[in-house]
């Protein structure tokens, strides 16, 4: 198509020189098109408990770190294959601040990503180990569970990288 439209300019065809700003406005409507619909369905193939973003989080109640917050919300982590942990009792925004990490993710850098809860990813990797399942390339993984722990939510990053295959299959 490319080739066709260049042929088409080099011949100087009156008609095409008249359409060349529709097709670019038709082409930038598509491209922007797809975008949405990329991001909708990563968004939905996420499986997200329910859509949450950093606007939504009140750092005025909690004692998390909102500048460590701010700069892990730039995605820079991901890049650097580094773990972000965060611990908390329950009601602490863990989930929040998860699910509103990997939307900008999917957002604003086109990464994948995926809402565990523990349950569910026990029961993914057993698959996986049996030979039933598959490994996704997936870009942002995040994992929820009941920590009982009290005291605030805390923000630990810089975690050694770990494949959580790997690490499953010793703990059979």
């Amino acid at each position: 198509m490319s080739q066709v439209a260049a042929d088409l300019i080099e011949q100087g065809a009156p008609a095409f020189e008249a359409a060349i700003p529709i097709l670019s406005q038709l082409l930038k409507a598509e491209l922007a098109e797809r975008e949405v619909r990329s991001i909708a369905y990563q968004t939905k193939t996420a499986r997200f408990p329910a859509y949450k973003d950093l606007s939504g989080f009140s750092f005025a109640d909690t004692q998390v770190n909102e500048p460590m917050v701010s700069q892990l919300h730039g995605g820079d982590f991901i890049e650097r294959a580094e773990n972000v942990v965060l611990i908390g009792g329950p009601g602490t925004g863990k989930t929040h601040l998860a699910t509103a990490l990997a939307i900008q993710a999917i957002t604003h850098h086109r990464k994948k990503a995926r809402f565990w809860s523990t349950v569910d990813l026990v029961n993914a990797l057993e698959q996986i180990m049996a030979g039933q399942g598959h490994e996704a390339q997936i870009d942002l993984t995040c994992l929820a569970r009941a920590n009982p722990v009290h005291g605030g939510l805390h923000v630990v990053k810089n975690t050694p990288p770990r494949h959580a295959t790997k690490h499953a299959k010793g703990l059979g």
